[in-house]
């Protein structure tokens, strides 16, 4: 985005709302003098909320090209504060989000330790996928609504830092995707860019690493759209002199053992501690490496994951974690002592109802169950209960004999009936067994890195 374009006075220019919708509609390239125009008016309350939805639907329909993406990730962008930090060695990671998908509380730790600075501003979840801000405040004391100066100050001093999203960063943004959950928008590409990117870019970090999901359940199920996403991430992300690494990774099943607040964040500490499932400790050491490698702290991604395994094996990843915790104001032994987290009073076994192999584990419906049981949201002012979820015993491909625990229910004395029901859901449809072995989908499908021809 030249500097040019973004001083453009627009309010000399003659746009209207109709204009730009209408040429959208018909298929049109908008000008960034347009985007900027649109954008500014919706944070201004020039543009009504109907104006904007109208236009949101036009994008969805017809789409946008790398320029019209890179201007509307930049206005968005700019509606807000940006933070800037010295150096080039501040990586920031995002996921497009899944169930059980909890890789940040691992890899910020594990790259900070090996000495990369992680601004870390993330959202809550809503819908079958889990918030890494839901799940920090699993943590007695832990604050994620530090102040911006507190924040960049963590980061500078200490390499780490998590906070929730807040109002100061990509206001326009917060009030696009508002109407895109509305109004049937969130699938597009053009659109999940300029959201994505817009607060990313915001956070002053010069790489980033990027966790697309693909599978039943992420928002991009289908292969070929989770490739496209990361290749219209990529494609911003070097437009605005950021280098890149994109991974797209399997999300047909849950993510580790753990699904649930609190359960989530045990199973992340025994990974810090060299324990842990092998997916979700395999993919976070690959996004962490990849971390180190943008940092420019290795010469290549396999140096980087072993210079991540290196310290998660001699304890600094677990100290940072630590440490990080009992400097946000939480209580730091939930590392040693995890009764000290909130869990739910009663568990309940689901067993095996068949011999074989698990062929299925439906994350899409296991996400939906935790939040049944209230461990996530079905609307962004539910309050989410940090002790429910499950912890899985299987995973696809593994054998499994009748009466053989599939699975471990958290729950409170009130939802034995719903714990009835949802068991009658996952033996029905939910986890699928057959005498036959499976195939299992790889973890990591590719990753790509890409560097921008102003950090070379």
């Amino acid at each position: 985005m030249s500097q040019e374009s973004k001083d453009t006075d627009s309010s000399t220019q003659d746009f209207t709302a109709y204009s730009i919708i209408a040429k959208k509609r018909d298929g049109g390239k908008l000008s960034s003098e347009e985007i900027k125009w649109f954008i500014s008016g919706l944070t201004e309350g020039r543009i009504a909320d109907y104006q904007m939805s109208a236009l949101l639907m036009a994008i969805y329909l017809r789409g946008m090209d790398t320029e019209e993406t890179a201007a509307l990730t930049d206005f968005m962008l700019y509606s807000g504060k940006v933070l800037t930090f010295e150096g080039q060695n501040v990586i920031d990671k995002h996921s497009t989000g899944g169930v059980g998908d909890k890789t940040s509380f691992i890899l910020a730790p594990i790259a900070a330790a090996c000495g990369v600075k992680v601004p870390m501003i993330s959202g809550r979840g809503l819908g079958h996928t889990g918030g890494t801000v839901d799940k920090s405040e699993a943590i007695p004391g832990f604050k994620t609504d530090l102040p911006f100066e507190d924040f960049q100050k963590y980061v500078i001093e200490h390499g780490i830092c998590m906070i929730g999203q807040t109002g100061e960063i990509a206001p326009a943004d917060k009030k696009i995707y508002a109407l895109r959950d509305v109004t049937a928008t969130i699938e597009s590409i053009p659109l999940i860019t300029a959201s994505i990117m817009s607060k990313k870019l915001a956070e002053g970090a010069n790489g980033l690493v990027m966790d697309v999901k693909t599978g039943h359940g992420a928002f991009m199920e289908k292969k070929e759209d989770a490739k496209k996403l990361a290749e219209s991430l990529t494609a911003t992300g070097l437009r605005f002199g950021r280098n890149m690494m994109t991974s797209i990774t399997d999300m047909s099943q849950p993510l580790g053992h753990a699904i649930g607040n609190s359960l989530e964040i045990i199973e992340c500490i025994e990974i810090l501690k060299g324990k842990g499932p092998s997916d979700c400790r395999d993919l976070s050491l690959h996004l962490a490496g990849g971390m180190v490698l943008l940092a420019g702290l290795a010469k290549t991604l396999e140096e980087g994951i072993e210079k991540a395994k290196a310290v998660v094996a001699d304890g600094s990843a677990l100290k940072v974690f630590r440490d990080m915790i009992e400097r946000q104001g939480g209580d730091p032994e939930v590392c040693e002592d995890y009764t000290k987290l909130p869990l739910a009073q009663e568990k309940t076994e689901i067993l095996s109802n068949a011999n074989g192999y698990i062929h299925r584990i439906d994350a899409l419906a296991m996400g939906l169950h935790c939040v049944d049981l209230g461990g996530g949201r079905k609307v962004q002012s539910d309050a989410v209960d940090p002790g429910v979820g499950f912890v899985l015993h299987k995973k696809v491909g593994d054998k499994i004999e009748a009466g053989e625990s599939l699975l471990t229910v958290y729950h409170n004395k009130d939802q034995q009936k719903l714990v009835e029901h949802l068991k009658d859901s996952i033996l029905g449809h939910d986890i699928k067994i057959d005498s036959k072995k499976p195939d299992v989908e790889p973890l990591i499908y590719e990753t790509h890195v890409n560097w921008s021809q102003k950090n070379v």
